[in-house]
């Protein structure tokens, strides 16, 4: 975890209550979305941060259509917020609109958000669009004097943002993730493991680790983390971890070699 800035703990802690009461008051009464937009904008000023008169743009036009809120640092634009009414609950086709906007926009952030929910959205462009769900928040359930609740609510903060704390987040996530170690699980180094201790506990079973594969593939981990553009990318980049680890290795065995052999 990165230590956070005393500045941002002591705003959250200073304003967070009370827009946790105002949020839940006006997704109660189902209020316009007019009226969220203008709830979410106070939000981002006194609890995450942002000027309210000189980073934060209503109405910004992308193409023909128009995303609710942008923000903008040093004058670069630099995140798009998609606001829906308190009283409503966040969608599928609410997030493909805000995706649409940031692919057009070249934008790799957005925050799809009716002020009682918060959800922080990656977006890639590629040969297609695609996106990711990196984190997801309920204003009402954050606790200012909790770790891990004010790590969440750096992300959305304009000291996360230019800090770049998403990115670092995401990465992050990216490597500690179930497809990660469903590959790990799925290695030869972890099968042979496996065999060894089940020989072990059990000297009558005879197993191979082909056998053994196939069974943790096949009943033992879910589907979803084995097939797949993530399964596959977690594939990948273990294998990349192995071989710097391997060439890492043989590095300083050579060092090793060339010392005594002096």
């Amino acid at each position: 975890m990165s230590k956070l800035p005393k500045k941002f703990i002591e705003r959250v802690a200073s304003n967070l209550k009370k827009y946790q009461r105002i949020t839940l008051a006006q997704q109660k009464s189902d209020v316009a979305e007019a009226d969220t937009v203008t709830l979410v904008k106070d939000i981002l000023a006194d609890v995450f941060g942002y000027d309210k008169y000189d980073e934060l743009t209503s109405e910004h036009q992308i193409k023909a259509t128009y995303c609710d809120l942008a923000i903008k640092i040093a004058g670069k634009l630099r995140l798009l917020v998609e606001v829906k009414s308190a009283g409503s609950s966040l969608a599928d086709n609410h997030l493909r609109q805000v995706i649409d906007y940031g692919a057009h926009q070249g934008i790799h952030w957005m925050i799809l958000t009716n002020a009682v929910e918060w959800r922080l959205v990656r977006i890639y462009v590629a040969n297609q669009i695609s996106h990711e769900e990196v984190c997801r928040i309920v204003l009402a359930d954050m606790n200012p004097k909790n770790e891990d609740h004010l790590q969440c609510l750096f992300l959305y903060a304009k000291e996360g943002l230019t800090t770049d704390a998403m990115d670092a987040f995401h990465q992050q996530a990216q490597l500690f993730n179930k497809f990660t170690v469903s590959a790990i699980i799925r290695s030869e180094a972890v099968i042979s493991v496996v065999r060894r201790e089940i020989r072990k506990l059990f000297p009558d079973i005879k197993v191979g680790n082909e056998n053994l594969s196939q069974l943790i593939e096949n009943e033992v981990i879910k589907r979803d983390t084995i097939e797949g553009d993530k399964a596959k990318e977690a594939v990948t980049r273990m294998r990349k971890a192995l071989n710097k680890l391997g060439r890492a290795k043989a590095k300083v065995t050579k060092v090793v070699v060339a010392d005594v052999a002096s």
